[in-house]
């Protein structure tokens, strides 16, 4: 079994090439190949029926697992070995039971397994029962699955709607390994398991992975992906300031990012995090690193917040960095040509950047083109000068922060103009779309206790952003959710502190082809709305909704980062629901002694949701610690309205939000809706 080379291979592989399959001396056919970015299924075009087709060859997880086990690299695994790979593997397995899987796969009865022993042995060791029940609840013959058959299936467990039978084809050419049954438009045990674990038979709904919104309604009707302080990489007062910092958000997703401008000792301004000891980069590099990034990952408006503090000459060189390497991609007018009276589309600003801040005269453009004069008072304050509201900054610091406006610099803003936030009913006397307000998550909380459909309202058709307390030195983070329950878009986070926060952000925006925008809910979107979150039944609709998550299985869950080489997890799976304060829930399983490889549960959790539109579900797996805390595992988060009913995988992300294949969750899931009791 040749493993050896595949890291140096893998990535030209995963590019793709032209090959000849070769079934018989006469049969020989030009195909284009592709190892997929699971590393454990072949892509290829068939000339002839014009399926994609996948194979299932033995993977990159047997080569691993073969590496890791063959301490002495003689190509041959021992059963010393074997005891070592189930440690490495996760598993606690009874010794007889490991021995006679071992002696089963040792065809050569070498005493060492090879090639496709070990390939024979790790099929064994993952041989998923879970799967084979529920298969043969559906076969007849319990070995084969017929087209109606599957289409049984999906339609009664599943809930596939329209064209089940075609969707069913589809799903045996693509993931049926046999040719034979292929033919047939039949699925073996093999092509299930394979379906099950594809995108398809993920719980998150693969028509929510695309651009699938309405992406032509003003900027005030979507959550925004949003980033505070993102040019730090650590905590707010000595950390380091770097424009990896704009790099990772942007590759994240994130559509409205943060810069603190202070004059610089070389007459170039520069970025830091103000009175702190936090590192400086120029300006200027943060500037390039935008141009560069901004739309790779996402081709959505990217609205840059700048907290402006410093003096005039050198304001006038932001303006210059900016639209001398921006260039045309920076807005510099409204779309229409007119003063801005309302706010655009994301589809209208694609490609584009917008500048967030104060304006010279804390005014916008009337509907006539003429300036507005300000409320008195208004134009000596900056909401964003500060987020002066932070304790951080002394009284003194914030008095030298306050400087006059470029009028350069203050020409470049155009449809958010920061204004500092007086009251709900101040805001919708001047009505004015393109002003923004920025509160800090105390003073949003107040208003949501306070004044939560009023809050409502407001957002339905202006920009609010929220961002972290200045107490928040170490970068930690807030509840997101309950600032999306009013629809505020803005919601900025602190997005290199890994958590359960940043979960909730990545899960919200996992849909609609990751774009950094989702479109509120149709109640989040009218201004005249009677929806409050505290009050559920002002939300206009049906339900409430049962939720009942059967936690089946898992498989090949990870090991904790600072366990011994021997540990073992104890795993437990909890589920969280986030949402409106009725919907606020968790419940878990009871954890399962010694086995991180292939535990089973069994467990049903029950949870009611009253707004399903902003409801988040999230799956964590802790390994149990009956001493001290649990430790983290694995977790995935999703919106309840993309959740996929019936037999569903988890695929499990790390801490920070990355992929940890092959570990997943097996579930079974059931939505209802209830009555609302009178």
């Amino acid at each position: 079994m040749m493993c050896l080379q595949l890291d140096e291979t893998l990535e030209q592989m995963q590019q793709g090439t032209l090959m000849r399959k070769v079934k018989s001396k006469s049969w020989k056919k030009q195909r284009y190949f592709r190892l997929q970015d699971d590393c454990m299924t072949v892509w290829y075009k068939s000339k002839k029926t014009g399926y994609t087709k996948y194979t299932s060859p033995p993977g990159r997880w047997i080569c691993d697992w073969f590496q890791k086990a063959d301490k002495n690299k003689d190509g041959r695994m021992s059963f010393k070995e074997v005891r070592q790979l189930l440690k490495m593997m996760n598993m606690d397995m009874n010794e007889d039971h490991a021995l006679r899987l071992f002696q089963m796969a040792d065809r050569s009865e070498s005493g060492t397994l090879e090639g496709e022993e070990f390939v024979l042995f790790y099929k064994a060791l993952t041989r998923r029962d879970d799967v084979l029940d529920v298969f043969q609840v559906f076969s007849q013959d319990g070995k084969k699955l017929t087209l109606l058959e599957f289409v049984d299936f999906l339609q009664q467990e599943q809930l596939e709607g329209e064209n089940t039978q075609e969707f069913a084809m589809e799903l045996i050419a693509r993931y049926e390994p046999s040719e034979t049954a292929r033919a047939r438009h039949m699925l073996s045990v093999d092509g299930f398991l394979l379906y099950l674990l594809s995108p398809e038979g993920a719980i998150f709904n693969p028509a929510h992975g695309p651009l699938c919104q309405d992406m032509t309604q003003p900027l005030c009707h979507y959550f925004i992906s949003s980033s505070h302080n993102t040019y730090l990489l650590e905590d707010q007062l000595r950390g380091q300031s770097s424009v990896e910092g704009y790099i990772r958000a942007l590759k994240r997703g994130c559509r409205c990012l943060e810069v603190d401008c202070w004059d610089g000792p070389s007459g170039e301004p520069v970025v830091y995090h103000g009175h702190t000891f936090t590192s400086k980069i120029p300006f200027k590099d943060v500037v390039t690193t935008l141009g560069q990034y901004a739309f790779q990952a996402s081709d959505c408006p990217v609205i840059l917040s700048l907290e402006n503090h410093c003096g005039p000459e050198q304001q006038d060189l932001l303006a210059q960095h900016l639209k001398g390497i921006l260039g045309e991609r920076l807005l510099m007018a409204p779309l229409d040509g007119h003063g801005p009276t309302q706010l655009p589309s994301p589809q209208e600003l694609r490609g584009r950047i917008i500048l967030k801040g104060k304006r010279a005269e804390s005014l916008a453009h009337s509907p006539s083109g003429q300036p507005d004069k300000a409320p008195e008072g208004e134009a000596s304050e900056d909401d964003d000068e500060p987020e002066a509201e932070e304790d951080s900054l002394s009284q003194e610091a914030k008095g030298k922060a306050k400087k006059s406006q470029a009028k350069e610099l203050s020409d470049c803003i155009i449809y958010c103009h920061s204004v500092p936030f007086r009251s709900f009913q101040q805001a919708l006397a001047h009505r004015r779309p393109y002003e923004t307000a920025s509160l800090p998550e105390a003073k949003a909380r107040k208003l949501i206790k306070e004044a939560g459909n009023e809050f409502v309202r407001h957002n339905a058709w202006q920009l609010t952003r929220i961002y972290p307390s200045g107490l928040r030195t170490d970068s930690s983070n807030y509840d997101p959710q309950e600032m999306w329950n009013v629809g505020c878009q803005l919601v900025a986070l602190n997005v290199q502190t890994a958590g359960a926060e940043m979960d909730l952000c990545d899960g919200l925006f996992q849909q609609n082809a990751r774009c950094g925008y989702v479109l509120k809910p149709a109640f989040l979107r009218d201004a005249g709305t009677a929806f409050d979150p505290d009050n559920p039944r002002s939300r206009a609709g049906g339900g409430p909704w049962s939720l009942a998550i059967q936690v089946i299985s898992g498989q090949q869950l990870p090991k904790v980062a600072s366990s011994k080489a021997s540990a073992i997890v104890d795993p437990l799976v909890r589920v969280e629901i986030h949402g409106v304060p009725a919907d606020q829930g968790r419940q878990e399983t009871q954890y399962v002694d010694n086995n991180g490889f292939n535990p089973s549960w069994g467990e049903t959790l029950q949870f009611k949701v009253h707004v399903p539109e902003l409801a988040l579900v999230r799956f964590v797996v802790e390994d149990y610690d009956k001493t001290s805390r649990n430790d983290f595992v694995g977790q995935f988060t999703l919106p309840f309205a993309s959740i996929k009913s019936g037999y569903r995988h988890v695929h499990l992300l790390s801490k920070d939000g990355t992929a940890i294949p092959p570990s997943s969750l097996f579930v079974h899931i059931q939505i209802t809706e209830l009555p609302y009791p009178e």
